[in-house]
């Protein structure tokens, strides 16, 4: 089934929609993306997702083309209109269009994306074995918190994960894990204490841990916002991975070192299991 897609005020089939050879986000990854799960054809966390690309938008100078009100009314459109019962919908603004220049263009139109993807999110297999992780340097730029198109070296280090077995990477910058290739990295401690790295510009600040990290207060779970090391990860009782579309996702293994008892544990599957509740009961 070919699927309908949002290109700048229209709606297309995919195979019909264009971009032009000159979009600074193809020739500069001069943009900034979003992904919102779809459940039940419902978004969820919508408006953590609308406010962080807000502030994208603003930290690098685009103007947003259409309104708060204009762009939800455009993600449920595009679930209509593709019958999305589960799965994402992935949201692109690039500056727009003009010849190849390192400074801005003055008078660009933004070019604003949206297409769906459907996939199992809320029966994701995956949560009953965990996944394994191998750690890299991060070597991404310094503004991690803004969440742009530049993804090249995220899918090279999970490449290199794969290469070496792993279902993904993890990042690490100074002996510290940052994030994963396309997750936020938490670790449970053997006194059950959550530990997760503080926001700051090392790391996207996801829409997900937040309300986890939230969720695990109201339910008297500690949390502690401190770096934590490659070391004391494989040392830890639990580890897992929240974002988007995983919510929150066991990791069993780091390089090959088992993570308590090799298998998902009770906590990360406990904040799931809130997340999934308290989300459908939000959902718009």
């Amino acid at each position: 089934m070919t699927r309908t897609v949002y290109l700048n005020g229209d709606w297309l089939l995919e195979t019909e929609a264009k971009v032009s050879i000159f979009d600074r986000g193809f020739l500069f990854a001069d943009a900034i993306y979003e992904v919102t799960a779809v459940i039940g054809g419902r978004l969820i966390d919508y408006p953590g997702h609308g406010a962080r690309l807000r502030r994208s938008l603003d930290e690098l100078a685009i103007p947003c083309p259409l309104s708060e009100e204009a762009l939800l009314a455009a993600h449920r459109e595009i679930v209509r209109r593709n019958g999305l019962d589960e799965g994402l919908i992935y949201l692109q603004i690039s500056r727009g269009t003009a010849d190849r220049d390192f400074a801005y263009p003055k008078e660009a139109e933004p070019t604003l994306v949206m297409f769906t993807q459907a996939k199992p999110v809320l029966d994701n297999p995956r949560t009953a074995t965990g996944i394994t992780v191998a750690t890299l340097p991060d070597w991404r730029w310094e503004r991690r918190d803004i969440k742009t198109v530049q993804l090249l070296y995220p899918s090279m280090a999970k490449m290199e994960a794969m290469q070496r077995g792993a279902d993904d990477a993890w990042l690490v910058e100074d002996g510290y894990v940052t994030e994963g290739s396309a997750a936020s990295a938490h670790i449970v401690t053997h006194e059950g204490v959550l530990v997760t790295r503080p926001l700051s510009h090392a790391i996207l600040h996801g829409i997900t841990r937040a309300n986890i990290l939230d969720l695990a207060r109201a339910d008297a779970i500690a949390v502690d916002e401190r770096p934590f090391t490659v070391e004391e990860a494989k040392g830890a009782a639990e580890a897992f991975i929240t974002s988007a579309t995983n919510f929150a996702m066991p990791v069993v293994s780091i390089d090959g070192t088992p993570i308590g008892t090799g298998r998902p544990g009770p906590i990360a599957a406990r904040l799931r299991t809130l997340y999934i509740e308290d989300r459908l009961a939000t959902a718009l």
